[in-house]
């Protein structure tokens, strides 16, 4: 019999990385799969991409590839703007209690590029 376990809504989460962790390793992962939309909707080639990233073919293969680990939530923005994207930061509180009790607040990242 096959068991079936509900998501957290973070798959890094649900394979055991930690708080932080998973949220940045998602974070990293929405802004790659961000990169890899547009340069799938405009026709562009990963050289193409790449050149106006700012990187090299091969290290954009790599992040596409899942591979982003040297690269930071920093860069991986950058490359979005250069795309031409706008990022936007909102921050609110989680809640009044957040803050006293210890509860660490959430990173999202939500693409509308």
């Amino acid at each position: 019999m096959n068991r079936v376990t509900e998501s957290s809504g973070n798959v890094f989460r649900d394979l055991g990385f930690s708080g932080k962790e998973a949220e940045e390793s998602l974070a990293k992962a929405e802004l790659v799969f961000a990169i890899q939309r547009i340069m799938e909707s405009e026709g562009w080639t990963q050289e193409e991409t790449a050149g106006k990233i700012g990187v090299k073919q091969p290290r954009l293969s790599t992040m596409l590839r899942g591979d982003y680990r040297n690269i930071s939530e920093a860069k991986l923005l950058d490359c979005v703007m250069r795309l031409g994207c706008d990022v936007k930061i909102t921050i609110k509180r989680r809640s009044v209690n957040a803050a006293r009790t210890g509860r660490r607040g959430q990173l999202r990242i939500v693409s509308a590029c």
